[in-house]
């Protein structure tokens, strides 16, 4: 169990972990480690972030185009269920479902000795070294000596040397006997007992893997592939003791009466290396190369450059604290540059059927992995999701192009490590949103809001305009207003005047945001970039493709489509309306609060238009009176929203609530089961209710809780504008110190 006095740096529990969700996370963005500080058999469990099942693959349906044209009818005449079935054959991706991450596998390490008593346990991640450390006493026989031996364990995942590294001590000499086992499969696979006491070993070690080939010189490597065209995976471990002796034994190493020991791990995939074998083994010996000291000093200069950036005292609050900087802390272990962007697990995952395939969900999980780089000063960590937006943009300009014949790019509600497009299941509530590459477009332009590196904007700003291009060009007339058609708003369902549900709709309230959000940000990025009116798109850049690749402005454009939005309206409860229609909900408590996208992380919802402010607060209400927030990430949105309306003491009790209810062990967010966002989520909230930065002026201390209100100071939180918050500190609910630079 956890301890129960809470410091704020630090995760910390008097015994090991019994399942994976008390298992502490390290990494360095490629490699992901679960620690599980088991005295007789340790478990790291791995992962590498590109091991995903099968290969790229095109699965736009190719009865897309011809019958959109009869779907969007259905709809107009309000023949819902035969427009939804209609959509079930003619949009669902073939096959149903993308690619699907994986587990790279385990590392065991095995000791020696019969013994089972052990005390003095500790198991601590951190968060101000990224180190795992797991420390017991047990009673061992050395040397026809009995005494009692403390063994020490430190685990980092180095960014430098893209490779994780276990360090083995004890306070005695010629302490250490063992073997570590790379392995791939499924099910528990040792008894928990000391390894000489075990009646069945290795069993399900290897169900999943190709072969593993011991060497000389402490080596050992493990290679698989993942599906029929996937990637070829390759880990390997290199063992560098001190005192003692080694033998190889079939592929093992093992270690006896050593007085320290390194165990150095590396894996790569053909996704990045043509050998991956190779390059494991070049790392493994530029690694080994190193004392324990120089890699463990080099990882925590690497770590500290950015997680020291941003420094949170709260009275009272370490609670607040610790989960804050956990946020940071998996975000820097998580996505750094060269790596993926995190999934619905971030890299952690040790299923091989992961539920909803631990891919990049983009209607809003994605999203809300990333809300808290920018403003918690981890701007680095956001460029996975910008390199992944780029491969999306190449598929998604084919499905845009094959299913519904327009121009720019688009995607779904899921994308997988290929960057697919289509879309993803058969799932009426979702799989045929079209809003994905909108949305994550607005990235773009956030990133430049936060640095005003025009640079980044003019490299980046045509992934804007073909999201922009592909809303523009699939909006339909209805009446006076354009609409998305076929649309729906995520994950939720309508009931119609005769009791009919339906999901699938026209002009859903969340893509009018979307919409107005992107265009709006277009026009103003051309104007920062000086392009405004040059080159004007046309529009069907599908047909003219060639004449608007080399389209510079579509602001004109955007203008005049923005002028038929359907703007933000009030329905019969005060709320903000989800649909088109002011249609009553089949879930009033869903967890998705997607008409709200406007108050966060949009900015269309201000105090400014106080009737749209106080729908926005009913609208919250309304939710959670009904059961909502009840998946960990729901509730992290909600946090950001009540910020956003300066409510400080409900932000604080959905946080509270979070952290306290909706988080496993180890203090990973609890969707159920598992999933990231929440984590990500509530370090933004935290970040917002302190500083806000969407108007036109900063604002400080805009949902300030009374629980916080007697002392904090809060250094390194960036704003828009481009400018950081070097010190913000407050008594008695009031700014004392405020330093801006």
């Amino acid at each position: 169990m956890e301890n129960t006095k809470i410091d704020a740096m630090k995760i910390s529990f008097d015994g090991p972990a019994k399942c994976w969700e008390e298992a502490l996370p390290v990494g360095n963005g490629k490699l992901g480690g679960m620690v599980f500080g088991l005295p007789y058999t340790e478990r790291i469990q791995l992962n590498e972030d590109s091991v995903w099942f099968g290969g790229p693959q095109d699965r736009n349906n190719p009865s897309a185009l011809e019958n959109l044209p009869k779907i969007r009818s259905l709809i107009m005449e309000g023949r819902i269920r035969e427009a939804q079935e209609l959509c079930t054959f003619a949009l669902s991706g073939l096959p149903e479902e993308q690619r699907h991450y994986e587990p790279l596998g385990n590392l065991y390490i095995e000791f020696d000795g019969q013994e089972m008593e052990y005390s003095g346990y500790s198991r601590t991640l951190d968060l101000a070294t990224a180190t795992v450390t797991t420390s017991y006493v047990m009673r061992r026989t050395i040397g026809g000596r009995t005494s009692d031996v403390r063994y020490t364990r430190e685990v980092i995942a180095s960014f430098p040397q893209n490779a994780m590294i276990i360090h083995l001590i004890a306070d005695q000499p010629g302490a250490l006997s063992f073997h570590a086992q790379l392995g791939r499969g499924a099910g528990k696979p040792w008894e928990e007992i000391p390894y000489q006491k075990q009646t069945i070993r290795r069993q399900c070690y290897n169900g999943f893997c190709d072969s593993i080939t011991g060497m000389t010189g402490g080596i050992q490597i493990m290679e698989a592939t993942s599906g029929g065209n996937g990637v070829h995976m390759a880990c390997g471990i290199k063992i560098v003791a001190k005192g003692g002796t080694s033998e190889l034994i079939g592929n093992t190493t093992r270690i006896h009466d050593a007085d320290e020991a390194l165990i150095i791990l590396c894996a790569d995939t053909t996704f990045r290396k043509e050998d991956p074998a190779g390059s494991v083994l070049a790392r493994l010996e530029k690694a080994s190369a190193f004392a324990w000291e120089e890699l463990y000093s080099e990882h925590v200069e690497d770590y500290r450059y950015l997680f020291d950036r941003v420094k949170l005292h709260i009275d009272g609050q370490e609670e607040v604290e610790r989960f804050f900087q956990f946020g940071r802390y998996l975000m820097i272990s998580g996505s750094r540059p060269g790596s993926l962007p995190l999934n619905l697990q971030g890299i952690w995952n040790q299923d091989f059927a992961p539920v909803w395939g631990s891919r990049f969900t983009i209607n809003i999980n994605a999203e809300m992995n990333y809300w808290p780089a920018m403003v918690t000063n981890l701007a680095e960590c956001q460029e996975p999701l910008i390199e992944l937006i780029k491969r999306v943009r190449e598929n998604g300009r084919v499905t845009a192009r094959k299913m519904y014949g327009c121009g720019g790019f688009m995607a779904h509600h899921n994308t997988d490590i290929w960057g697919d497009t289509a879309p993803q299941d058969v799932c009426i509530s979702s799989s045929y949103w079209v809003m994905g590459g909108a949305w994550l477009a607005l990235h773009i332009w956030e990133q430049y809001l936060f640095t005003m590196d025009l640079d980044f904007l003019r490299g980046h700003y045509d992934i804007m305009r073909e999201a922009a291009e592909f809303v523009m060009d699939y909006l339909i007339e209805d009446g006076k207003y354009l609409v998305t058609c076929p649309t729906l708003s995520p994950e939720n369902t309508y009931i119609l005047p005769d009791g009919e549900k339906g999901v699938i709709c026209k002009g859903a309230s969340m893509d009018n945001q979307i919409i107005t959000e992107l265009l709006k940000a277009c026009i103003a990025a051309e104007k920062a970039l000086g392009i405004e009116g040059q080159a004007a798109s046309k529009g069907n850049s599908a047909v003219e493709s060639d004449e608007v690749a080399g389209a510079l402005s579509i602001s004109s454009r955007a203008a005049e489509v923005l002028s038929r939005i359907a703007p933000i309206r009030v329905g019969k409860h005060g709320q903000i309306m989800e649909w088109n229609e002011d249609y009553e909900e089949a879930e009033p408590g869903h967890r998705h609060i997607s008409q709200l996208f406007a108050l966060y992380p949009g900015t269309q919802i201000t105090q400014t238009e106080q009737v749209l402010f106080e729908a926005a607060k009913k609208t919250i209400e309304r939710r959670l009176s009904f059961g909502g927030g009840h998946s960990g990430w729901s509730r992290a949105w909600i946090i950001n929203m009540y910020a956003r309306l300066g409510e400080g003491e409900k932000a604080c009790e959905n946080l509270m609530h979070l952290i306290q209810k909706q988080t496993l062990p180890n203090l990973f967010d609890n969707h159920p089961p598992f999933q990231i966002d929440g984590n990500f989520g509530a370090t933004a909230g935290i970040a917002e209710m302190l500083v806000q930065s969407h108007e036109d002026e900063a604002v400080y201390l805009p949902a300030l809780p009374e629980a916080w209100a007697k002392h904090g100071v809060v250094e390194g939180l960036r704003l828009r504008g481009g400018k950081t918050v070097k010190v913000l500190e407050w008594r008695d609910g009031k700014v004392v110190r405020l330093e801006i630079r």
